[in-house]
């Protein structure tokens, strides 16, 4: 994963994922996957609550060491399946104005999936906030999770060797 910073309120993540976009966009909007991966080693999503359109809200919570709970919501700008998705993020104990608007973007090439997620802070005091806190470690370590699921999924997907066709057994007699 590459961590950027091209302007003083934005961080930009970018990460490969050996997955098709649509897998790997599923993985980001559907609750039963998204508690499978979401967040660092040793946090779980507890709650997951999505209305997937655009001016829909979302929420999650999540419980980590010591029973610890991070709660964050938002509301989606912009829904585009298998290619973009936008939403807003505020997080219950946020400490710095405004809310942050979160846009990724998922390019497929061959199987395998770019994702590039770019953070924009309301102002320049909550990107370097951020950039304080291990967020790095805690976004591999959820993606890496996320690795791991879109590898089962890919798995599950792909026809076994016995349900191929046999070109002998759909050859018409004649």
């Amino acid at each position: 994963m590459t961590v950027t910073t091209p302007t003083d309120r934005e961080i930009v993540l970018t990460r490969a994922f050996d997955a098709p976009a649509g897998l790997l966009f599923d993985a980001l909007t559907r609750p039963d996957l998204l508690r499978r991966w979401f967040g660092a080693q040793g946090w779980q999503l507890v709650d997951c609550r999505l209305d997937l359109r655009v001016g829909g809200a979302w929420r999650f919570v999540s419980r980590g060491p010591g029973g610890a709970e991070m709660a964050h919501g938002g509301l989606y700008q912009l829904i585009e399946p298998s290619r973009r998705l936008v939403y807003t993020e505020r997080y219950d104990d946020q400490s710095y104005p405004g809310d942050t608007l979160i846009a990724h973007r998922l390019v497929e090439r061959a199987g395998l999936t770019t994702l590039t997620t770019t953070i924009r802070y309301a102002t320049p005091e909550g990107r370097d906030r951020v950039l304080r806190y291990p967020m790095r470690r805690g976004v591999a370590e959820g993606y890496g999770r996320l690795d791991d699921l879109l590898a089962e999924l890919t798995e599950t997907r792909r026809p076994s060797d016995d349900t191929q066709p046999n070109a002998r057994t759909e050859r018409k007699s004649s």
